[in-house]
């Protein structure tokens, strides 16, 4: 079953919109601990940590001939729809890579942008209820787009799917293992786990402390949470949206599933189309019972608002006009056919996104989160002559002397020259 709220009851919906996670002392010592030990102990910890939790009875490094054996063993029409999912995925990535210009914003002042793929990315894969190729798709198929050579694939029970996935998104290694001991084997580097530059791909919420506790030494993408959804409908069909609320749900009893709207009608066929399809056991059941709800707002205008407050991963509307004003979201779905279903495998538009309301502050994973951005600055003396005052200005209004001295220095000389 899934609630029915009103919008004019400010702590029943405050309640609904709070995904603050209550502080897990316990987790987040347990993860310290784990971290910490594979830093000190490279493989040691790491296959000790493997075996304990995942079960790990093989070598943990998975060869490119059992991954080729895996492809015998997955259906034709799977493979090829994982085909078809990294080619959407590749043609989407291509428009997103940030591109080389040359600017010269006075006269003597040459800025350039560099773009250079990072050498070496470690994508996390799920493996949990589920086996999540998809996952591994949309981090290291848009990874190796932008041209990263080595993508070190991590998964704690990768079934044939996953390993056909691994073929398919150019993985150049890939290792038997999970949770944060693998987090902290990509970070810090062991005898056999090559250290990265950067993690990306979801997890559990032992992943996510995992990446939040080696963010000063390894970058990653960002904290995951729980999936989300938000509808916002004043004229959606009942059924579809019902199912789109339990399919995000079904990924985790802790997941967030709401819709909001103006009319109340719609409000009790959702909840009764809710009723009738959810399956009366597993995560979704559980996820829509206690972190489900449906608003009934106002207006229309306060359900954007209230789905501009919540800045959900996932955010699915009846029109244009409504989604040019959702602006606090990882993605944004529009029209009844937009199965936001479809956008986690086929679109190509990447699933791994912000939860959390980090949506507020950043978009999805792109292509830009594989490459370094660099710019590369040279002024001739016309051009120090052209930027010397101002620089030299605001350096003294900072109270920084050095920081003036070192462009008078140039500058004095510069004009000296001239004068000759």
């Amino acid at each position: 079953m899934i609630r029915i709220i009103e919008s004019t009851d400010r702590r029943a919906v405050a309640a609904l919109l709070n995904r603050r996670p209550g502080e897990n002392r316990r987790l987040q010592s347990g993860v310290a601990r784990i971290v910490d030990a594979v830093r000190r102990e490279g493989d040691r910890a790491l296959l000790r940590f493997a075996r304990r939790f995942d079960g790990l009875r093989d070598a943990h490094e998975i060869s490119r001939a059992e991954m080729e054996v895996a492809t015998r063993l997955v259906a034709p029409e799977v493979r090829q729809a994982i085909r078809f999912a990294a080619r959407q995925i590749r043609t989407i990535a291509r428009r997103q890579a940030p591109h080389e210009w040359t600017v010269s914003p006075v006269r003597g002042v040459t800025i350039r942008q560099r773009v250079e793929p990072l050498d070496r990315v470690g994508c996390y894969v799920p493996g949990g209820r589920y086996p999540l190729p998809s996952s591994l798709l949309m981090t290291a198929v848009t990874a190796r787009v932008v041209g990263v050579r080595e993508v070190i694939a991590v998964c704690p029970r990768p079934d044939p799917v996953v390993l056909v996935a691994a073929i398919e998104a150019g993985v150049t290694r890939m290792f038997r293992i999970g949770g944060a001991q693998a987090v902290a084997a990509l970070a810090y580097g062991t005898a056999t786990v090559p250290r990265v530059d950067k993690i990306v791909g979801p997890g559990n919420a032992w992943v996510a402390a995992a990446k939040a506790h080696v963010a000063p030494v390894c970058a990653i993408d960002f904290f995951a949470g729980p999936t989300e959804i938000v509808v916002v409908s004043a004229r959606g069909r009942p059924e579809w949206i019902a199912a789109d609320l339990i399919a995000q749900a079904e990924h985790d009893p802790d997941a967030r599933a709401v819709l909001f709207t103006p009319v109340r009608r719609l409000a009790a066929s959702v909840a009764r189309e809710v009723a009738r399809q959810l399956p009366r056991e597993g995560p979704a059941a559980a996820a829509l019972a206690h972190n489900g709800g449906i608003v009934i707002t106002r207006t229309l205008d306060e359900a954007v608002d209230l789905a501009q407050l919540f800045a959900p991963e996932h955010v699915v509307c009846d029109t244009r006009d409504v989604a040019a004003r959702l602006t606090r979201a990882g993605t944004v779905f529009v029209g009844d056919y937009s199965a936001q279903a479809a956008g986690d495998y086929v679109t190509g538009s990447n699933h791994v996104l912000p939860t959390t309301g980090a949506a507020a502050g950043r978009g999805g994973l792109t292509a830009a989160d594989f490459v370094r951005v660099t710019t590369i600055q040279q002024i001739t003396p016309r051009g120090l002559r052209a930027v010397a005052d101002a620089g030299i200005t605001l350096a003294e209004a900072e109270g920084l002397k050095a920081h003036a001295a070192s462009i008078r220095v140039r500058f004095v000389r510069s004009r000296a020259r001239a004068a000759r």
